[in-house]
């Protein structure tokens, strides 16, 4: 076993007690964050690959983090929070004429619901964060090293960007108005919606556990479900990823984006906000960040450090 050097040790340790430190302190303590922390300390200092595999894992681990701490400061208190805004335009827009009135799409959804596609909308939002994932790790251990970093790190700019504009125009989704009407209460706990049809059909509960745990309700716009398979699915089509790939994570992305609709998680507003968010991070990086040597070089050096060579 061959351990690391001080420097990267020092690193290691500083940075995981940094963030139990912060995390148990403003936020509470939870269990899993101790047994993150040991996991990934045990994966760096176990060997060298699964050193460099903790080590290209960083951009999904930062985006981890990073929604965890929007807790430190929730950003109904930052700014007021769109309540009405949304919902009225989403109908002038999108607004579906009955025989009850005009309808959102959610609205809508909500009475003409069926039970296939009440299976699949879980499914589908399922895979929103895992998906991407594992299309990662499958372009890493590839040996795909270079086109796994450009996409994780345009993964993780999604997440700072998508963060950012929570904190600009908080925002509630459907459901809220549903449940709750126009007037926004901080601390409001989340809900499955549309999603708690999966939960009954299959007995698992998954999506009540989740929900039970939203870092914040008022977060909505854009849609950044919207965005992680959409961000996989434009770089399976800029590495030239095989069309199985292409398919799938084209067709999860669709997917998705109804899904968040039909359950009333999102406004459609919302999913073009995902959409844009996506696109800007993408634009930003190839662009912009890398047409900068230093980056380009530092991003050189990180993926020679994260090399997948098989044994």
């Amino acid at each position: 076993m061959k351990l690391p050097v001080l420097k990267e040790s020092l690193y290691c340790i500083g940075a995981l007690l940094i963030w139990l430190a912060v995390t148990i302190l403003f936020i509470g303590f939870r269990p899993e964050h101790v047994f993150m922390a040991l996991l990934i300390a045990g994966m760096f200092f176990a060997s060298a690959p699964t050193r460099r595999l903790v080590v290209a894992l960083l951009p999904f681990i930062a985006f981890g983090i990073s929604y965890d701490w929007m807790n430190l400061l929730p950003n109904y208190e930052v700014n007021p929070v769109d309540v009405e805004g949304l919902y009225s335009t989403e109908k002038s827009l999108f607004g579906i004429s009955t025989a009850a009135g005009m309808l959102t799409p959610n609205e809508f959804f909500a009475i003409h619901h069926v039970p296939l596609m009440d299976f699949m909308a879980g499914i589908f939002y399922l895979c929103w964060v895992p998906l991407p994932i594992f299309y990662g790790l499958w372009l890493y251990f590839s040996g795909k090293d270079y086109d796994y970093l450009r996409f994780a790190l345009v993964f993780l700019l999604v997440n700072l960007i998508g963060f950012g504009l929570y904190y600009v125009h908080p925002a509630v989704p459907p459901w809220y108005v549903a449940s709750h009407g126009f007037e926004a209460v901080p601390g409001t706990p989340g809900e499955v919606a549309g999603l708690g049809y999966f939960d009954s059909m299959t007995g698992l509960g998954v999506f009540n556990a989740l929900y039970a745990r939203n870092a914040n309700v008022f977060a909505a716009m854009p849609s950044l479900h919207s965005a992680y398979t959409f961000v996989a699915f434009i770089y399976a089509m800029i590495i030239g990823s095989s069309r199985t790939w292409k398919f799938i994570l084209g067709f999860v992305t669709l997917g998705i984006w109804f899904t968040a609709v039909y359950t009333s998680h999102h406004y459609i507003l919302d999913v073009c906000g995902g959409i844009a968010c996506s696109l800007a991070a993408v634009l930003l990086f190839e662009q912009v960040l890398m047409r900068m040597p230093a980056f380009s070089a530092w991003l050189g050096r990180y993926a020679a450090y994260i090399k997948f060579t098989k044994k």
